[in-house]
């Protein structure tokens, strides 16, 4: 009998916040996202010497959790996604823990894009969605196979979503996703008039 087997797979995890933990204000959390980029001058300043389209603190600040009691809240919930994430993706952890790295705010205006990269030395990397206007940009991840596959002829329009070579998802406000750092991914260009709004973040292992 033929048999046809999918091997190697890329998962990709999508819940709401509020499926695991407290839920999270995120009206409140917009409100703190836009006064914190409002007083990082150093953020700011790093944005605009490296072109960086509107504003993130990566790097400008390393202590969201330290400096607001809702990112330490947003933390907590985040820690339950990244290890019911892990458990999914069988990691054979040795006794050691998920921790978060680094977290960071983004504020993408219209017109802003963030290009393709992936997340060097983290292990599980991801996003929460705080504010997403209509018309705001979806996230696109690429096959990480694609240099590999050299001669082979473009997949259908219509191929199923686990053959195809880009994927595009629209998250919705208080969704989270995580994926593992080396995949590929990027934000086109932000075509809403008001400001598409996400915290990103970096676990890394032991």
């Amino acid at each position: 009998m033929t048999q046809i087997r999918s091997l190697f797979a890329t998962r990709l995890y999508h819940a709401r916040l509020s499926d695991l933990g407290k839920p999270i204000d995120t009206e409140e959390l917009e409100n703190t996202c836009l006064a914190i980029a409002e007083d990082d001058e150093a953020g700011q300043d790093w944005c605009e010497e490296k072109g960086f389209p509107g504003y993130t603190s990566y790097a400008s600040l390393t202590d969201l959790p330290w400096r607001d009691p809702l990112f330490k809240a947003l933390v907590k919930v985040l820690n339950k996604h990244v290890k019911a994430f892990a458990a999914e993706l069988d990691f054979d952890l040795g006794g050691k823990k998920l921790k978060l790295e680094d977290i960071w705010i983004n504020i993408l205006p219209q017109g802003g894009i963030h290009t393709a990269h992936i997340h060097p030395h983290s292990v599980i990397s991801g996003t929460t969605y705080v504010a997403m206007p209509p018309g705001a940009s979806a996230i696109k991840f690429e096959d990480p196979r694609l240099a590999m596959m050299m001669a082979s002829p473009p997949r259908k329009a219509d191929a199923r979503e686990d053959l195809r070579s880009f994927i595009y998802l629209e998250p919705e406000v208080g969704d989270v996703l995580l994926w593992e750092s080396w995949l590929r991914h990027e934000v086109p260009m932000n075509m809403a008039e008001d400001d598409r709004i996400s915290v990103s973040f970096n676990y890394a292992w032991g």
